[in-house]
């Protein structure tokens, strides 16, 4: 297996695409009536064919605001009929029988590790990032899919997320992908002045907001400051933030645990940043953009930039188990996952790029709650000056990838070096 999950720029991946006209909003896929389901996903090792009738049951690994349900947001219209607010669930459940049951997780190794469980066979997918989707094809965890099976939305999908690295090896599918963003600095207006414009503010050993600053709770974050040293300290020669020899990696763990000076508290889980945000616990740090949609919706004084030396970021896919108890179920989703009607739904809700650029039209033709006109525009979803800004997550491994050869630290040593970072004084 090609062992070179990024060997693509950020600039080659994301090209841009222009919004396209799309069909008025219709339900998405249904279950083949009278179809055989498959056992399981893993049944062969060439990829399943056809979809039959749907198991009845769904269960999946999810980034949090990925399947809403109707429970949070009820106000605003639907591109649904029948239904109402940021629901995609329920029309599914009732278009192809298939009960959705949900696994949040806040971090792509708590991800990697409930997909584990049962040799695969707990969850039948999910949705997963670059630095988990790579992982999963590896050890085999994830099903290569037949691009047919998706029909024309599928040809919908911006031509940079068709076949990217992180879900596309070989040749090979292992899923479709759902959408994309950046890591933003978030701040607190009416507690941070002046407005920052930079990462150093987060990373100043001694910040006047010392014990009030945050950060995401994750191995993976040492990319950040590796980021950050790429255009603070160029001789460093950092080139790619995930791909990191040891000099590299030293002044990135080193950066970290200065910052660690002043971080009052790291999070992991969605809730917390924004509680903490709420509460005035966190003033300044790096935030989703799910969590700035909720703030600015309870009137919290908060906002969020792409910084000017850019910003980690994530480009996610929905992938089914090798081992998935129903297999027709998950491949249903999928379909529906990556129709305009869902694509706008979750967009407007987490905050974040489509991956179906036809999305953008009915974002500006029926906004939800959370959308309005020029709410693509504002996600970048077609602005390459923008992605070449953002390094999105992948799995750190030892080959660089040029001539540096095996000498790069893995992402095992920077989960090492993670605790060790949290602990330091």
């Amino acid at each position: 297996m090609n062992k070179r999950y990024w060997a693509a720029t950020v600039a080659a991946l994301l090209t841009a695409a222009a919004c396209q006209a799309g069909p008025s909003p219709t339900p998405g896929p249904t279950a083949t009536p009278g179809a055989t389901p498959t056992a399981t996903a893993a049944a062969t090792e060439t990829p399943v064919p056809t979809i039959g009738a749907g198991e009845g049951a769904l269960n999946l690994i999810i980034w949090p605001g990925y399947a809403e349900s109707g429970a949070n947001v009820t106000e605003g219209p639907s591109p649904y009929e029948g239904y109402q607010g940021y629901d995609w669930v329920h029309p599914f459940e009732d278009k192809t029988g298939c009960k959705v049951t949900t696994k949040e997780a806040g971090t792509s190794d708590e991800m990697v590790t409930l997909m584990r469980q049962g040799g695969g066979s707990v969850y039948d997918g999910g949705s997963f990032s670059g630095d988990a989707s790579n992982r999963l094809i590896d050890e085999g965890l994830v099903a290569e899919v037949d691009l047919a099976l998706f029909g024309a939305d599928f040809a919908d999908i911006w031509p940079p997320l068709q076949d990217p690295p992180h879900n596309t090896i070989d040749g090979k599918h292992y899923g479709v992908s759902h959408g994309w963003g950046a890591n933003l600095l978030m701040y607190r207006t009416d507690l941070v002045t002046p407005a920052p414009t930079s990462w150093g503010v987060v990373f100043d050993a001694n910040s006047p907001y010392a014990g009030k600053v945050t950060a995401y709770d994750s191995p993976i974050y040492i990319a950040d400051a590796a980021l950050y040293l790429s255009k603070t300290n160029p001789g460093l020669g950092i080139t790619d933030p995930y791909e990191l020899t040891q000099e590299q990696f030293d002044a990135s763990v080193a950066l970290l645990k200065d910052q660690r000076k002043v971080i009052g508290k790291y999070w992991g889980a969605y809730g917390d940043n924004i509680t903490d945000y709420e509460n005035g616990t966190s003033i300044l740090g790096t935030t989703w953009p799910y969590q700035v949609t909720v703030l600015k919706g309870e009137n919290i004084a908060v906002e969020a930039i792409l910084p000017e030396e850019g910003a980690t970021g994530w480009a996610d896919t929905w992938m089914m188990s090798s081992n998935a108890a129903n297999p027709n179920c998950m491949l249903l989703w999928m379909q529906w996952m990556i129709t305009p009607q869902a694509q706008q739904q979750v967009a407007e809700y987490f905050g974040e790029a489509p991956a179906n650029i036809k999305a953008c039209d009915l974002v500006e033709a029926n906004p939800g709650a959370y959308g309005y006109a020029g709410f693509c525009a504002d996600q970048h979803a077609t602005d390459e000056a923008f992605a070449e800004k953002v390094k999105f997550w992948k799995t750190p491994i030892q080959d660089c990838g040029d001539a540096r050869g095996n000498t790069c630290i893995d992402y095992s040593t920077w989960t090492l070096k993670w605790d060790e970072i949290k602990a330091a004084t």
